[in-house]
């Protein structure tokens, strides 16, 4: 019982820091500073998952290079917030600055490749990839936030769905959960708990998601509780497959009961891009 509490606990604070920095910019009046609110609550997000992720996978022997993985997840979040920024929000047409930075990120992997190789790493392309792993794995969803920003409740419904799709596989699972999905990386989960929280997302979605102020109709909510409940449940699954490779329960213990950020984020990190080009392409 004790333990629900402090679970129940420390969920309601991160939903409360979570929902609160997407809806800042109505909270305050001002767009631009809700932007900038929930890109710092993205970045703080972005380096504790990176920092989780360097710590797991050091106990593969693995040597990337930290600083400069750091470096790329704060840039690539921060840039990819910045330009939806100044040129949704603040009315800046896209410039050369912004080729620029394009650019640069066609040539972050051969530098990374070479300060490996100048390291003298024992596994250069191994320990490279390792360090560009959390730019893409961790960065580029984050900092697609504030691109779907511009449809706030749509994030928040995509949010809200993830969980209910999480809650609903962990009660279905312990109720009537017998063939296990992929016993060898998550022993818990169960094909019946999984069918069950994917419904419950469709529900959730159906019933709830027309009372938001978006431009979305009944089937685009079954459409995006589909990708909240078969690819959260990849991203969940690809997060439990590397804390299984080093023999880990939690990717850190941020939050008493939940674990750590990958914890928490892993099928967001999935989800969010695809989200965002659904919005893009159908919307």
């Amino acid at each position: 019982m004790k333990n629900f509490w402090v679970r129940t606990a420390s969920a309601t604070v991160y939903a409360g820091f979570f929902l609160g920095s997407i809806y800042s910019g109505q909270l305050l009046g001002n767009p631009v500073a809700g932007n900038i609110i929930l890109t710092t609550f993205a970045l703080f997000v972005a380096i504790g998952c990176t920092f989780e992720f360097f710590r797991l996978v050091s106990k593969q022997e693995a040597t990337p290079s930290r600083w400069l993985g750091y470096v790329l997840v704060i840039a690539a979040t921060t840039l990819l917030s910045l330009k939806y920024i100044l040129i949704t929000e603040m009315g800046i047409a896209k410039s050369a600055i912004f080729h620029i930075l394009d650019f640069g990120t066609l040539i972050v992997t051969p530098v990374v490749l070479a300060l490996q190789l100048w390291k003298h790493s024992e596994r250069p392309f191994a320990d490279a990839m390792y360090t560009l792993l959390p730019a893409l794995y961790i960065a580029l969803p984050l900092g697609l936030m504030t691109t779907l920003h511009y449809e706030m409740n749509v994030l928040v419904m995509c949010i809200i769905m993830v969980w209910v799709n999480d809650s609903g596989a962990y009660m279905g699972g312990s109720v009537i959960g017998k063939h296990k999905m992929w016993e060898r990386h998550s022993p818990g989960k169960t094909w019946e708990g999984t069918v069950i929280g994917i419904l419950a997302a469709i529900f959730m979605g159906v019933l709830v998601g027309p009372l938001f102020d978006t431009q979305l109709l009944w089937y685009d909510w079954v459409a995006l509780a589909l990708i909240c409940g078969i690819v959260g449940t990849l991203g969940d699954l690809t997060e439990s497959m590397l804390k299984r490779s080093v023999n880990a329960k939690d990717s850190g213990n941020i939050m008493p009961g939940h674990g750590g950020f990958l914890d928490r984020f892993d099928s967001l990190l999935f989800i969010l891009p695809i989200v965002c080009a659904y919005c893009f392409l159908f919307k």
